[in-house]
């Protein structure tokens, strides 16, 4: 006999109580698992035949490619938010970016082989080593023109502003075809040889970049060029071979081919290291850096003496002068401290090489005698010879042959210091005020902001024709030549630049100038 609802046994009553409460359950944890995305999904309904709608196409499942680690979701670790468990996620997740960023800009202290560090240019061993002959502002505004060419007196100084000024871009391709490194360059210079023009250029991120000016287009090219002129179509798309390499971990600030040795260049880099380049065995060796690899020391100038090739000579950002002897340990060097700001760089005089020019983010140019050190700890230092303080802060140095020291600054000006008399000072000499004064100033705009390289103005070491002139970029997409009574010889230019060429040099000898561009791109006169 059937039993009413309001008659249950006890029973059926505890029964029916569980089978509610195991349903409940199991609602909540659909509901759970839907909400992970851990249970199914539920169907789509059919299309009603009423309103004639369509199915819908199931959409395909993307496949996900494992690209590394990535942040995890606080929420979905069940990590209350302004926790300590927070904030303790928060902190490791900044030490873990902070030591991928560390691995990253640490200098690598072994031996480079260019083979393996090559970055473009997987033809540059074809011919054995690169000093062999390779086969098959305003921009706009110039403020130096054929006029000014004509407008002297002085013969001498008229033909040599047209020789200048005739220097062409080179013609095998444009300067926005010609990038020899990948990113910003910082340092730029010619190889000494008269053979070819073969220069090297290195960049933000520690890549040297190769380019030989002799090079040609094929004939296969030419041919096709000189068709297309005649159609009215493009012109060739021949490609210059450029080679670059991967030799430091940081900015390349500065490098310098070893006067004792055309084979070597030596760089150094903001990674706080030296290295030797061997054009002809293609190595990169390391020949200076701190002991502690992550040592943070980087590094704004290089040079070595010309009359001891064992004497390497360097700054760092830090304000240190340091002196290194080859033949000793590369982690050794004889630490100077000269200013308590950031050195932008520095000359040796080159026939007095212990008498060292530097300049300052403090607005000094200081003159200093490497025979006489003295203090201790932080506060040894050469005997300084003099200094001259400038409006706002020296972006570098620079010794020419003759004894003559240029210098740009943020004042806008280009000063000249003539000390061609250092080779008559005794040990503990002082230089008076009067000559510490510039003997030229020469207006000039170096306000290059964030995004151009600093301006610097570089001499030619051995000009053929015995007149000292220095290159300098100019925020109007040209280069100026100046000589050292501060008189302009020429501006050069062309309709393709189409960024500032602010890192410009001389060919020691020739009459060949490049530059470089923020974009990693070469231009070059000759």
């Amino acid at each position: 006999m059937a039993i009413k609802k309001e008659g249950l046994s006890e029973y059926e009553l505890q029964r029916q109580e569980k089978i509610a409460k195991n349903q409940a359950l199991f609602q909540q944890l659909q509901l759970d698992a839907a909400q992970t995305g851990l249970g199914p999904r539920s169907k789509a309904k059919p299309a009603s035949s009423a309103t004639g709608q369509k199915r819908k196409k199931p959409v395909e499942k993307k496949v996900k490619v494992d690209d590394g680690p990535r942040r995890t979701s606080a929420r979905l670790q069940g990590i209350i938010a302004d926790s300590e468990v927070a904030r303790q996620k928060e902190e490791a997740d900044t030490e873990l970016f902070q030591e991928q960023q560390r691995i990253k800009r640490q200098r690598v202290s072994e031996d480079i082989n260019l083979a393996d560090a090559i970055v473009n240019g997987r033809t540059w061993n074809r011919a054995g080593n690169w000093l062999t002959a390779v086969g098959p502002a305003n921009p706009g505004h110039r403020t130096f023109t054929a006029q000014d060419i004509k407008d002297t007196s002085d013969k001498e100084l008229r033909a040599l502003r047209e020789r200048m000024s005739g220097l062409e871009l080179w013609e095998g391709a444009e300067p926005n075809r010609i990038k020899i490194t990948p990113e910003r360059i910082y340092s730029l210079g010619f190889h000494p040889g008269t053979d070819k023009p073969l220069i090297f250029a290195g960049d933000k991120l520690g890549n040297l970049g190769i380019f030989d000016g002799s090079q040609t287009a094929p004939d296969r090219i030419k041919a096709e060029a000189d068709d297309a002129d005649e159609d009215g179509d493009e012109d060739d798309e021949f490609e210059p071979a450029i080679s670059s390499f991967k030799i430091h971990t940081r900015t390349i600030s500065a490098f310098q081919f070893d006067p004792h040795d055309s084979n070597a260049l030596l760089s150094a880099s903001y990674d706080s290291s030296i290295r030797k380049l061997d054009l002809q065995k293609g190595t990169a060796v390391e020949i200076y850096a701190p002991a502690d690899r992550g040592a943070d020391e980087p590094l704004s100038g290089v040079e070595i003496s010309r009359t001891d090739p064992n004497q390497l000579h360097f700054t760092t950002l830090n304000g240190a002068f340091g002196i290194h002897d080859m033949r000793t340990p590369s982690d050794q060097a004889d630490i100077l401290y000269l200013s308590e700001k950031k050195i932008g760089g520095f000359t040796l005089h080159p026939a007095h090489p212990h008498i060292v020019a530097t300049a300052s983010l403090d607005r000094t140019m200081k003159v200093w005698d490497l025979r006489k050190i003295t203090g201790k700890g932080m506060n040894r230092h050469p005997q300084l010879l003099g200094e001259h303080t400038s409006p706002l802060s020296v972006s570098h140095a620079a010794f020419n042959s003759a004894g003559q020291v240029a210098t740009a600054s943020y004042d806008d000006t280009v000063k000249i210091y003539d000390f061609s008399s250092a080779g008559t000072w005794k040990t503990g000499h002082e230089l008076t005020e009067a000559e510490m004064q510039p003997s030229k100033i020469i207006p000039h705009n170096n306000q290059t902001g964030r995004w151009v390289t600093i301006l610097r103005a570089q001499w030619q070491m051995q000009p053929q024709d015995g007149i000292q002139r220095f290159v300098i970029g100019n925020m109007s997409r040209f280069v100026d030549i100046y000589t050292a009574q501060g008189q302009q010889l020429a501006q050069l230019g062309g309709d393709a630049i189409t960024a500032v060429p602010a890192v410009a040099q001389f060919h020691p000898t020739e009459d060949w100038v490049a530059a470089g561009t923020a974009s990693g791109k070469l231009c070059l006169w000759m």
